[in-house]
């Protein structure tokens, strides 16, 4: 049983990691910058908007599953004597664990609430401070999430490499 759960165990690994790290990536490359661009007020209201919408059953999977997914992989790799691919599973499960969902509890959440109690302001000048302050420090401990979360995805890979390896 172990020998035949091991493959869908590990693809759905790499399903995951591949969903948050996009997810992560999106907003450095394209959310991010288009709220910059954009009027403060309408980038607090939409950023606060989407803050509330995140949490949903689409999102719960790929952000708080991966690194259970991944360290089953990584044990199920390990009972087959599967080494390098039973420690790169572990090691993506660790880089995710803290460098993606513990960084993101610990910083951008309590970022996304506080912005979540701002009243939006009249004054376009007031408004345009508030988002400043909150886009700039959320856009770079997001960078590093997505580094990350990244650098998961590709232990990940590796890690499948490795199946395929040992299998071929």
């Amino acid at each position: 049983m172990t020998r035949y759960a091991l493959l869908p165990v590990a693809l759905l690994a790499l399903l995951l990691s591949g969903a948050i790290f996009g997810f992560f990536f999106a907003w450095v490359c394209s959310t991010m910058w288009g709220l910059d661009a954009a009027d403060p007020t309408v980038a607090i209201a939409a950023m606060q908007a989407m803050n509330a919408s995140v949490r949903n059953a689409v999102f719960f999977p790929a952000f708080f599953l991966t690194p259970i997914v991944l360290l089953i992989a990584a044990l199920l790799a390990q009972k087959q004597q599967l080494r390098p691919a039973s420690f790169a599973f572990g090691a993506a499960a660790l880089v995710y664990l803290l460098g993606g969902l513990v960084l993101t509890m610990m910083v951008n959440v309590p970022m996304n609430e506080a912005l979540a109690e701002v009243e939006i302001p009249d004054n376009f000048q007031a408004a345009r401070e508030i988002w400043q302050a909150y886009s700039d420090p959320w856009q770079d401990w997001n960078i590093i999430r997505t580094v990350f979360s990244g650098f998961a995805l590709l232990l990940t890979g590796f890690a499948l490499m490795q199946l395929r390896h040992r299998a071929g």
